[in-house]
């Protein structure tokens, strides 16, 4: 039997997925840079657990930590950066591959650059296995299966309930990696281009009105693929509060810089100074403060609401960790459906994924 092949697992994301899946009973191939960072997780971990040196500079490396039946499982981020090599293994391998990323740029790479090659080797590619984007995938799957024919559009809305428990150096990262990518958006039955935060839109959570930003995710792909008379997909980030509008002109403005030349390298060489990547994250008492909410509403042509999903739970994080956790255990045992690109919905199947995601922390209220 294969084995599941943690890739980055000494990272804040690989840990809490590492300790996930000791608790399943599963003892993934520790893999990452520092032999001494993985010694000191296995023993950590309760000893028992295999560990490889790979580092994404040697691709190769890499390729070499699957073996056959083996399942990838990714927490190597900023992903646009380094997470290649991860998902050209698994293809050569022809083997499922599983990552935390929510990165846009990344996101469409995977399903645009990857997947075509992916499905011609057998190898079923799920990217943005975390928080982001995997309830709100739930929930618009819900949603439109609920509203049936008449659904033509669905909007999602991501928002942090309770205290907020704060953010990894990993993720500041990877958003500080965002801001300088071209955004997109699925209006009108196709992919356009679209600067994240073009948008701004309140929703009630828990009986207050919270405005959202709208912004690049993997439903812009996985939705239409599993619901194609969808011609509008909209998901929207909350968690920003009074400073929403803020966050939209700085968008407009990045944006704007970004076009002139040389300013985008300038302004990544800066970025790369300012946030670290990998510097550890929310304590187990600031991850249990604070929790997750996520609506989707779906709509017919004239806009009218026909049906509408909640979901809400753990931290977004601990929700990372559970859910990688089932996914590539679930994974390992061949349940997977498809190859190539997929949203959740479509490799697990509906009620599959919502049982998934309930397992991992968050259900539907």
């Amino acid at each position: 039997m294969g084995r599941i092949v943690l890739f980055g697992a000494t990272g804040y994301t690989g840990r809490l997925t590492a300790a996930a899946l000791a608790e399943r009973g599963a003892k993934p191939l520790l893999a990452g840079r520092s032999q001494g960072s993985l010694s000191s997780l296995a023993d950590g971990l309760g000893g028992g657990f295999e560990t490889a040196v790979a580092d994404v500079g040697e691709p190769q490396a890499v390729r070499e930590l699957l073996g056959s039946g083996d399942v990838m499982l990714s927490t190597v981020g900023p992903f646009t950066s380094w997470g290649d090599p991860a998902v050209q293994a698994a293809i050569d391998a022809g083997a499922p591959y599983i990552d935390s990323t929510g990165e846009p740029a990344f996101i469409r790479r995977v399903f645009e650059r990857f997947g075509p090659p992916a499905a011609a080797a057998g190898a079923p590619l799920l990217t943005a296995m975390g928080y982001d984007w995997v309830p709100g995938n739930l929930a618009a799957a819900l949603a439109l299966t609920e509203a049936g024919d008449a659904a033509t559009k669905v909007e999602i809305g991501y928002f942090v309930t309770g205290g907020g428990g704060g953010a990894s150096g990993g993720t500041a990262a990877s958003i500080a990696g965002v801001i300088l990518e071209p955004g997109f958006a699925y209006r009108g039955g196709r992919l356009i281009t679209e600067a994240n935060g073009t948008r701004v839109r309140g929703y009630e959570v828990r009986g207050d009105n919270r405005p959202a930003l709208s912004v690049s995710s993997s439903e812009h792909f996985s939705i239409p693929a599993q619901f194609p008379s969808v011609g509008d997909v909209e998901p929207f980030l909350g968690g920003f509060g009074s400073a929403t509008r803020v966050m939209q002109a700085g968008s407009y403005a990045i944006a704007g810089l970004t076009r002139i030349p040389g300013a985008k390298s300038g302004l990544s060489q800066i970025i790369r100074r300012l946030a670290k990547g990998s510097t550890g994250g929310p304590s187990e008492g600031a991850r249990a403060s604070s929790g997750t909410h996520v609506v989707a509403i779906a709509r017919d042509a004239a806009d009218r609401p026909l049906a509408e999903v909640r979901l809400e739970g753990v931290n977004a994080y601990t929700f990372t960790a559970e859910i990688l956790a089932w996914a590539s255990i679930t994974a390992l045992a061949g349940g997977i459906e498809g190859v190539g690109a997929l949203g959740p919905a479509q490799a697990f199947g509906i009620e599959g994924l919502q049982a998934g995601v309930a397992d991992a922390g968050i259900s539907r209220i």
